[in-house]
């Protein structure tokens, strides 16, 4: 084991993020157990202004993060002069940290983490490791938010590229990441793991979960969907699923949207697809209140893009989904979920963008739906597939059995 006994972890998240706090944290104390006991993991995290207002954060940090790890909190800009200015400081700032804070390893969330810890590793000569590492630059591209040519898309494709080259762990959100790997970057590694996104059990769990205080009234015919829309997520196929889902059920129908979105932004939708924006619950709160909300619904949606970087990455969200026993309509080959999905019956794989589709999509549901047994299935597949216990075999053979961290 080389010489150091604390961690510096990059993330491009805000510190009120819910990537932090579902996504990090549980792991980061997974990383933590496999240390020695006073080992200190340093997390960064970038938030825009105004996130929290600076006598919060402390309390904060110390609330979600407790003593032994320590948060290096840096203001988030859209890239331009300010965010540029950031980096200038940002940089030097970790630098030190990696070379005077006793540091043996930067571990890096994802590619744009790794795009900042992959030339910290370089000058501090620490070890670097890469977790969730799925493709960025592609998916952003395939999204049709980049362009081939442009200046983002080159720069984080060849940063990935430069960072898997200096990783010594790789640990790939999906198993066809690691050959995906090999063929765009030219690049094969000793070892590869693989972590899908795990869910918290005991926090998504439907025979404990408290229902929503505020009453809401709803049809008999509730989706749920946790998430955006834009980028990489469906819009308007999402909101024509729901005209078809609301004509089909005699307008007994309501979807509980758990979204950041404005008001004006789901009316705009609702407008365009020509669905009664009435059936739209728009809840906004925060992540640990999430399942109490799912819990009033009877199935879900994951309208991931279906672009070919997607079968390398995995949704959060269907092991959330899981965990509450909801069956998941999600478009095809969206990581290894929608072959679950497909295999286990546990919901429908949507093969094309029509109301003949949509309308088979919800037959299927309704079936379902009429098994008794289909909530335990499901949480029984979230239990196999997304637990949360399944990475520490990862982190305590890179942390306390390696050579190489």
């Amino acid at each position: 084991m080389k010489k150091g006994k604390n961690i510096l972890v990059i993330t491009y998240w805000s510190i009120d993020n819910a990537l932090i706090h579902t996504y990090t944290l549980p792991y980061l104390r997974q990383i933590k157990s496999c240390l020695e006991k006073d080992a200190i993991l340093y997390l960064l995290t970038l938030s825009p202004p105004g996130t929290t207002k600076k006598e919060n954060t402390k309390r904060l940090i110390k609330d979600l993060f407790g003593e032994n790890i320590k948060v290096i909190n840096f203001t988030y800009y859209p890239f331009g002069f300010r965010m540029i200015f950031t980096f200038a400081y940002l940089f030097p700032y970790l630098l030190i940290v990696a070379l005077f804070k006793n540091i043996k390893a930067i571990h890096a969330w994802c590619t744009p983490g790794g795009a900042i810890a992959w030339p910290i590793s370089v000058l501090s000569r620490k070890a670097l490791v890469l977790d969730s590492f799925e493709p960025h630059a592609e998916s952003m591209l395939e999204a049709g938010v980049w362009k081939k040519n442009s200046l983002s898309f080159r720069l984080l494709f060849l940063l990935e590229k430069l960072q898997l080259q200096r990783a010594q762990e790789v640990i790939c959100a999906a198993e066809g990441m690691i050959e995906h790997s090999k063929k765009v970057y030219g690049i094969s590694k000793k070892r590869y793991f693989v972590k899908p996104a795990g869910v918290d059990l005991d926090l998504f769990n439907p025979d404990t979960c408290a229902l929503p205080s505020e009453k809401i009234n709803l049809k008999n015919h509730v989706c749920a969907y946790a998430g955006k829309f834009g980028g990489i997520y469906l819009t308007k196929e999402v909101f024509h699923f729901f005209k078809v889902a609301y004509d089909y059920w005699k307008k007994d129908f309501t979807v509980v949207l758990l979204s950041h979105h404005s008001t004006h932004e789901i009316l705009n939708f609702c407008n365009d697809s020509g669905l009664p924006v009435s059936c739209i619950k728009l809840i906004c709160v925060s992540h640990r209140d999430v399942p109490a909300y799912l819990a009033l619904a009877d199935f879900a949606i994951t309208p991931v893009k279906p672009i070919p970087s997607k079968h390398y990455c995995s949704p959060i969200k269907d092991g959330e989904y899981w965990a509450m026993g909801l069956p998941v309509i999600i478009t095809k080959n969206i990581s290894n979920d929608s072959k679950i999905i497909h295999d286990n019956k546990i919901g429908y794989v949507l093969n094309e963008f029509s109301e003949s589709e949509y309308l088979l999509a919800l037959k299927t549901i309704e079936k379902l739906l009429q098994t008794d047994t289909l909530r335990q299935k499901i949480r029984g597949i979230a239990k196999t597939q997304r637990a949360l216990e399944n990475a520490k075999v990862i982190y305590n053979t890179i942390y306390a059995t390696s050579a190489t961290c």
